[in-house]
């Protein structure tokens, strides 16, 4: 993993434009008000080995706790965010995207109000689909968790 260059990718997505549609974008996709920024990804493990999985798993966490440990400093320790209330939410009321599938995707996420940017940022492993990749993922939005 290149952490600077994460670091660097999730700090360039809290002043770039947001798209006017929905689509692909740099290292992930993009919509009105968000960025879903793809910072790492398994290849091969989509229905494959689950002790392979597992451990893919275990070092994306890892991953992603070394953002939280560099973000943090800059804008602040948080406790982890269970994903797993915003999913069960959607069921009962309308999540705005990118929550929705962030909640979809991950279970647990770090998450900031990145200071003098009006962006909220996330960072998560997408693991819940066991049909798919595993994920290391940043969110950038302008749209506050629900």
């Amino acid at each position: 993993m290149d952490i600077a260059r994460h670091i660097a990718l999730i700090d360039e997505l809290c002043f770039r434009p947001f798209p006017a549609e929905h689509g692909p974008s740099a290292g992930g996709a993009g919509g009105p008000g968000h960025f879903v920024a793809v910072l790492e990804s398994s290849h091969g493990l989509r229905g494959g080995d689950q002790g392979e999985r597992a451990v893919t798993v275990e070092q994306y966490e890892k991953y992603r706790d070394g953002l939280y440990e560099r973000l943090a400093p800059r804008w602040g320790e948080t406790d982890p965010w269970n994903l797993q209330t915003v999913l069960l939410r959607t069921d009962e009321e309308e999540i705005p995207e990118p929550w929705a599938g962030l909640s979809a995707r991950a279970g647990v996420a770090y998450l900031w109000e990145a200071a003098g940017t009006g962006r909220w940022v996330a960072v998560a492993v997408a693991d819940r689909d066991e049909a798919d990749e595993v994920r290391l993922l940043a969110v950038v939005t302008e749209q506050a968790p629900p």
